[in-house]
């Protein structure tokens, strides 16, 4: 599961918040992301603009860990 972070403060979330990406789509060329943060509380839908200009890739996992 990829993970990423903030890099600047974006709509009510600050610098350095971590996020799990749960989906990633496409349609005519647009690709949508979905986003949650590490506490799964808050769901946040952003265009891939918004992904590369606001978030780092922290982490690229293979699944969940427990």
């Amino acid at each position: 599961m990829k993970i990423y972070k903030l890099k600047n403060n974006f709509r009510e979330f600050k610098k350095g918040t971590q996020f799990y990406l749960i989906a990633e789509s496409e349609f005519i060329g647009v690709k949508d992301f979905v986003l949650r943060t590490k506490d799964l509380a808050i769901r946040l839908s952003i265009s891939e603009r918004e992904l590369l200009h606001n978030f780092i890739l922290i982490s690229e996992g293979s699944g969940i860990r427990i």
